[in-house]
């Protein structure tokens, strides 16, 4: 016979064991539910308003299929000790400037040595905005490095600090000197992959200002690079002197209605302040979407409505003016510009930035090739879809040249005609 006591006991554990599937049924459930909920969130992520693709067996259809390489990347902490890091705010400054950095490039790296372009981000971003594009041009054989900028990016100790871009061109070139040691260097597995003669520089925004300082600034200038693109970069602040110190050929990138680098200040006088530069405008596009992250942004009306938010509320903490920083008017720097930031209300319907993307891989692509490629034939063909044939199939883009410039090859140190 059974106890009062064990025959309750057993009832209780029955109605435990009862209770404790319920729940496991009901936890079951409701993980399935949040599970079925994340992957459609995803999948319409994943999937949802994807950009009208380029028109079908056109030139720039070709032009946007990667390469045939994989594509490998690996992140370094670079430190250069010679130069100090400022205070910010609450942030009491470092002896050495951090870079951490990010270098994509060919998974076998067999056939090199390869161009090195580096890529400079925009303020209040981080070194992956130029993902998309580092991982294009590695695909087709480029070794691609991004840093996050000490005092600029999105995360800068004591807030971002936009007048630190002074800094960012000797950031530049010591990437630069660091990426050509690690090729020097036999343990490493870059080594014998650089190719010094074929050195590119690119930047997003504040990057595309700090690329254009490293190519032409008298004090700050790089002579290594050879072939540079601003995309929406300030320029407002360079007069045409500025830009004498070297006729390597430039591109700018831009969109007229950019909310945050004025076009009509900063990308179209560009034409006449440079003797060698293709100017790209891509119409009804934005400033924030030519960042990797865009493409998360591309249900907004404009992107530009986050893009000014960010930024704005960074600038709120600048104290007072820095451009003199930059130099004087025998260096070519204009002291009467103002630049106009955000001031458009309301901001009118902007691209889709994966359309926007699709566009800008295949502007910095075929530019970079015309110079860089392996052959003469390659580099020939891209200056061609560059200058003549992309505007010509792509309603959204148009293409403008100074009057001096000419396809100034830069002769591959690996010529394989």
């Amino acid at each position: 016979m059974i106890s009062v006591d064990c025959f309750f006991t057993k009832q209780i554990k029955l109605y435990n064991s009862f209770l404790t599937g319920f729940h496991t049924m009901t936890t079951k459930k409701w993980l399935l539910s949040v599970g079925f909920i994340l992957a459609a969130g995803f999948l319409l992520f994943s999937t949802g308003k994807q950009a009208e693709p380029l028109p079908k067996d056109s030139v720039s259809e070709q032009m946007l299929k990667p390469g045939d390489l994989e594509v490998a990347s690996f992140d370094i902490e670079l430190s250069d000790n010679t130069r100090s890091t400022d205070a910010n705010g609450d942030y009491e400054g470092a002896q050495q400037r951090i870079l951490s950095t990010t270098v994509w490039h060919p998974a076998k790296m067999d056939s090199g040595p390869y161009p090195l372009i580096i890529h400079s981000h925009g303020f209040s971003s981080m070194r992956e905005g130029g993902r998309y594009i580092a991982e294009h041009l590695a695909s087709l054989g480029y070794i691609v490095a991004a840093a996050d900028f000490p005092l600029t990016h999105f995360y800068a100790p004591g807030g971002p600090q936009a007048k630190d871009v002074i800094n960012q061109p000797g950031d530049v070139s010591f990437i630069i000197d660091s990426l050509l040691k690690l090729s020097a260097d036999k343990k490493h597995s870059l080594f014998s992959t650089v190719d010094p003669a074929r050195i590119g520089v690119m930047g997003i925004s504040l990057g595309g200002m700090t690329t254009t300082m490293v190519t032409y600034d008298p004090h700050r200038r790089d002579p290594r690079i050879n072939a540079t693109v601003s995309i929406a970069g300030p320029s407002s602040m360079f007069g045409k002197r500025y830009f004498s110190t070297t006729n390597i050929p430039f591109m700018m990138l831009a969109t007229e209605q950019d909310a945050l680098v004025n076009y009509e200040d900063n990308a179209a006088p560009i034409l006449d302040k440079i003797s060698n530069v293709t100017l790209v405008t891509l119409k009804g596009a934005s400033h924030t979407g030519f960042a990797d992250s865009g493409r998360s942004l591309r249900w907004m009306n404009n992107p530009d409505a986050i893009g000014c938010y960010v930024v704005m509320k960074n600038l709120d903490t600048e104290e007072e003016p820095w451009f003199h920083l930059l130099g004087t008017a025998a260096d070519g720097i204009r002291d009467d510009i103002k630049p106009r930031i955000c001031e458009q209300d309301p901001l009118p319907t902007a691209m889709n930035p994966l359309r926007q993307h699709m566009l800008t891989i295949i502007s910095i692509s075929s530019f970079f090739q015309s110079q860089f490629a392996d052959n003469s034939k390659e580099r020939e063909k891209n200056w061609h879809y560059l200058q003549e044939i992309m505007a010509e199939e792509l309603d959204d883009i148009k293409v403008s040249r100074s009057a001096n410039t000419a396809l100034v090859l830069n002769k591959a140190s690996k010529e394989t005609q």
